[in-house]
C-alpha cells in the first residue's frame, strides 16, 4: 500500500473526527483550559510572545523584555511556532474580528489542528507496523492517549505537541520510504524541523538518523533512504539557521536553543549520509560501515573540539538555589522515581502502556525477526522510554508511540475471535484494549493510593486555591494598576505578562537567572533586606497567589521570610494592601 493508495482519505477522514468530537467535548463545557490556563505558563509565554512579534518586535529579537533584571532576557524558543500562531491571529483580525477573539480562535485552532495531524499520523504509522488493518484500534488509542496527555488542550501553545507531531512524522515517513520516493525527503525535513522547535527532541532525531544510517549499512537497497533523509535533515537545519538566525550570531553556539552548534552538528551529519549513500554505489555492507564510521567519529569530533560546552548536562551550570526551588519541582524534569514516589497517578498513565508495548515487541522479538517498519518503531519507542526515565517529558513521546504495538496486539486478538468465537477470547479483548488505555492505568493508582492511604475525600483548599490563579479574572485588580515591576513567585511571571502590563521580576525559565535569583533573595530575606532588593529592582508592587505551592515551600524554608510574613498577613511597613484585592486570589501589596 502506497501513501496515495487506499486507507490515507480514510484515515484522514478519522483523524477528523476524532478532531471534532474533542472540539464538541471542549465547546460543551466551555473550553475550560482557556478560561482557566492554571500552571500552563509556558503557553501564556508563548501568547506573550506572539503579541510582541505583531506588535513589531523584530523576528531575530527574541528579548523578553518584560521579565527578569532590567533590560530582560533573551528566550530559547523557536520563532517557528510563534509565526504560524500569529498567522491564525492575522487571518482572523483580517476578518474584522476583534484582537481578544482571534487570540481565541487560534487557542482552539492550533491544537485542536495539531491533534488532529498528529493522530493522522499515527494511524498511519501503526497500518505500517502491523502491516494490517488496524485503523480502529488505533485511532481509539490514539485519541485517548492524546486527549490525557494534555498537550493539545484548546489553549495550549507550547510547543511539544508540535514537537511531537514532526517526531511522529518523520518515523511514519521513515517507515514509508521504500514505497513512496519523496518520503524520506520529508522525514528529514520533519527530523531538522523538531530540532529547531526545541532541544528536547534531539534524541530521537539522532535515533531516526541513526536508523537511516544502519539501514543502509545493512542493506543496500535503502541507498535513496539515507541519501533523502540525510538532504531533508541538513536543507532544512541550514535553511531554519538562516531564517531563525541574525547573521551577526551565525557563529554562535546556543546549547538550549538552535544555533550554530545544531546547524554545523546537523549539516554535517546530514550532508555527509547523503553523500556517503550517493557514492557508495555497489559496496559492501563492510564499507559502508567503515564509511558512516568515519562520518560519526567526524561529527563526535567536531562536537568535542568545538562545542565543548555543550557535552554536559542541560542544566548543569544552573544556580543550586535555583535548581532546588523551581527546576526539582517542575513534573516534566523529574526522574521516573521522583514520579513514582510522589505522583503514582502521573507515573501509572505515562510509563505503563509504553512498557507493555515494549514487552509486546520482545516477546514478538523471540518468535521471528522484526520487520523493517517494527525496527523503526522499536528503536524510537525505547529511546523515548529511556528518555522519560530520566525526565517525565519523554513520556510523552512514549505513550503516543506506544499506540502502534498496542493497536497490532489488539487487532491481532480480534482477528482470532472472528475466528474461534468464546467467552475465553472475547474476555482476552475486553482485556487488551483496557491495558493499552493510560486512563485505566490512572484510575488503579488512584483507587489503590486511596486505599492504601486512606486518603480523605474532602478537597485539599490550598493546592487547587493555587490553581485559580490562572484566569484574567485573578489579575484584574493589578491589571488595572500602572504599569510597573511586579514581586512574585516564578510560578506566576507568565500570567503577569499575558493578563496586565507589568512587568514579573521572575518567571519559570532557566535563562532568568538573575530574575529568580532576586526573587529568591527578597521572599526568603527578612523585609529589611527583602526592601533592599525591591529598591534596587524598582518593584513597585508585590503580589501573592495563596496557596501557591512554591510560595508555600519558600515561607516553610524561611519561616521569619518575606514571603512567610505576607501568607500570615504579617505586612511590613513599607508594604501597604492594596485594599480591592484583599482575600482575592491574587493580594497586591503596594511599595511605599
Amino acid at each position: 500500500m502506497t501513501i496515495q493508495g487506499t486507507g490515507w482519505k480514510h484515515d484522514l477522514l478519522l483523524a477528523l473526527c476524532a478532531t471534532l468530537v474533542v472540539l464538541a467535548i471542549n465547546a460543551v463545557s466551555g473550553f475550560p483550559t482557556i478560561a482557566d490556563l492554571g500552571a500552563d505558563n509556558d503557553s501564556m509565554l508563548r501568547l506573550v510572545e506572539v503579541r510582541d512579534l505583531l506588535a513589531g518586535q523584530s523576528w531575530f529579537d527574541l528579548h523578553q523584555y518584560r521579565m527578569g533584571l532590567a533590560g530582560g532576557f533573551v528566550m530559547h524558543w523557536s520563532r517557528l511556532v510563534d509565526a504560524l500562531i500569529a498567522l491564525i491571529i492575522l487571518a482572523f483580525q483580517s476578518l474584522g474580528t476583534g484582537t481578544a477573539a482571534a487570540e481565541r480562535a487560534a487557542q482552539i485552532i492550533w491544537p485542536l489542528f495539531l491533534y488532529g495531524l498528529t493522530i493522522f499520523v499515527i494511524l498511519r504509522a501503526s497500518r505500517r507496523f502491523a502491516s494490517a488493518d488496524v485503523a480502529m484500534p488505533s485511532l481509539v488509542l490514539a485519541t485517548a492517549a492524546l486527549f490525557f496527555l494534555g498537550i493539545f488542550n484548546p489553549g495550549t501553545l507550547d510547543h511539544h505537541n508540535v514537537q511531537l507531531l514532526l517526531t511522529a512524522a518523520s518515523l511514519w515517513l521513515l517507515m514509508e520510504a521504500p514505497f513512496w520516493r519523496p518520503a524520506a525527503l520529508l522525514s528529514g525535513l520533519c527530523a531538522g524541523l523538531t530540532l529547531a522547535v526545541g532541544m528536547e527532541t534531539a534524541p530521537y532525531v539522532a535515533a531516526l538518523g541513526a536508523c537511516a544510517a544502519v539501514l543502509f549499512i545493512l542493506h543496500q537497497r535503502e541507498r535513496q533512504t539515507a541519501r533523502g533523509f540525510g538532504i531533508g535533515f541538513a536543507a532544512t537545519a541550514s535553511l531554519v539557521h538562516i531564517a531563525t538566525i541574525p547573521p551577526s550570531a551565525w557563529g554562535v553556539a546556543q546549547c538550549d536553543a538552535f544555533s550554530a552548534f545544531q546547524f554545523v552538528i546537523a549539516a554535517l551529519s546530514g550532508f555527509g549520509l547523503a553523500a556517503i549513500a550517493a557514492l557508495s554505489g555497489k559496496s559492501t555492507a563492510r564499507t559502508r560501515f567503515v564509511s558512516m564510521s568515519v562520518l560519526a567519529l567526524a561529527v563526535a569530533a567536531v562536537a568535542v573540539l568545538f562545542f565543548p560546552q555543550c557535552l554536559a548536562s542541560p542544566y548543569a551550570g544552573i544556580d543550586e538555589r535555583v535548581r532546588t526551588y523551581w527546576l526539582n519541582d517542575v513534573v516534566e524534569a523529574q526522574t521516573f522515581l521522583s514520579v513514582a514516589v510522589n505522583q503514582p497517578k502521573l507515573m501509572a498513565a505515562r510509563y505503563v502502556t509504553p512498557f507493555i508495548a515494549i514487552l509486546l515487541i520482545g516477546l514478538r522479538l523471540r518468535s521471528r525477526r522484526l520487520r523493517r517498519e517494527e525496527a523503526l518503531a522499536a528503536v524510537l519507542l525505547i529511546v523515548a522510554f529511556v528518555v522519560s526515565l530520566w525526565q517525565v517529558r519523554g513520556s510523552t513521546f512514549s505513550v503516543a508511540l506506544a499506540v502502534l504495538p498496542l493497536s497490532t496486539w489488539i487487532a491481532g486478538i480480534r482477528l482470532q475471535a472472528g475466528t474461534s468465537q468464546s467467552w475465553h477470547v472475547s474476555t482476552r479483548i475486553a482485556a487488551a484494549w483496557l491495558v493499552s488505555l493510560n486512563a485505566t492505568w490512572a484510575g488503579v493508582a488512584v483507587a489503590a493510593q486511596s486505599v492504601v492511604q486512606k486518603m480523605p475525600t474532602e478537597i485539599n483548599s490550598d493546592a487547587d486555591h493555587a490553581l485559580t490563579c490562572g484566569k484574567a479574572a485573578d489579575f484584574s485588580e493589578l491589571a488595572a494598576m500602572p504599569a510597573t515591576t511586579v514581586l512574585a513567585s516564578s510560578n506566576l511571571g507568565s500570567a503577569i505578562l499575558l493578563f496586565t502590563g507589568h512587568r514579573a521580576l521572575a518567571g519559570p525559565y532557566h535563562r532568568n537567572v538573575g530574575g529568580n535569583l532576586a526573587m529568591l533573595d527578597a521572599f526568603l530575606g527578612t523585609p529589611d533586606a527583602a526592601r533592599a532588593i525591591v529598591e534596587r529592582e524598582h518593584v513597585g508592587l508585590v503580589a501573592i497567589c495563596r496557596g501557591n505551592s512554591e510560595e508555600l515551600s519558600l515561607a516553610a524554608e524561611a519561616p521569619a521570610g518575606l514571603a512567610a510574613r505576607l501568607l500570615k498577613r504579617d505586612v511590613p511597613d513599607w508594604l501597604e494592601l492594596v485594599s480591592p484585592s484583599a482575600n482575592k486570589p491574587i493580594e497586591i501589596y503596594r511599595v511605599r
